[in-house]
């Protein structure tokens, strides 16, 4: 990844954006005692920096992002498994637009890197490290997280094609010969 004082920039307000809108701009709904779902988009920058600058760039902003909000605003004790988490939500989009889909981001293209990190990310990983940590039915957890990634994936994918579209936004190139 190749580091410039803008790309440092762009990341930094990506993870001041995260922060907000997770730790701040969010709805908690508790869930047997723990936060089981969480309203908000603070996924959103996280996503947004793994497609627009590249699978390393969404792992740093989501990892940096959770720790620097824990900091700031602490919900219980650290748990590093959510910092993995969060880690993932911004690297597996990123890595499938740039090695799996070959650069292509198209509406459908973005829509299946999105759906996929979101199921892997907050589908499976989450509910397991809920249910190791603090032994919360699967049963329990499963309806509300369904429910809400599905109004919150095709957000994802509208926003993030949005701003993806915005010419100001400088972003990689897609190259030349691209099979979009």
């Amino acid at each position: 990844m190749k580091i410039s004082t803008k790309k440092i920039a762009y990341l930094s307000f990506l993870i001041a954006l995260t922060v907000i809108l997770t730790r701040v701009l969010s709805i908690r709904i508790p869930v047997a005692g723990v936060e089981g779902v969480r309203i908000g988009f603070g996924a959103l920058p996280i996503i947004f920096a793994g497609i627009a600058f590249g699978p390393l760039a969404g792992a740093i902003v989501g990892a940096l992002g959770d720790i620097l909000g824990y900091f700031i605003n602490p919900i219980g004790a650290y748990m590093p498994h959510f910092t993995f988490t969060s880690l993932l939500t911004g690297f597996i989009p990123g890595f499938m637009i740039f090695y799996v889909l070959k650069r292509c981001r198209t509406l459908p293209v973005i829509l299946i890197a999105i759906s996929v990190g979101q199921v892997i990310s907050s589908l499976i990983l989450v509910p397991y490290f809920i249910n190791n940590l603090f032994e919360v039915s699967f049963a329990i957890l499963m309806p509300p997280r369904v429910l809400s990634q599905l109004i919150n994936v095709p957000i994802y994918v509208y926003f993030i094609k949005t701003l993806i579209n915005y010419k100001s936004v400088e972003i990689k190139k897609v190259k030349a010969g691209s099979n979009c």
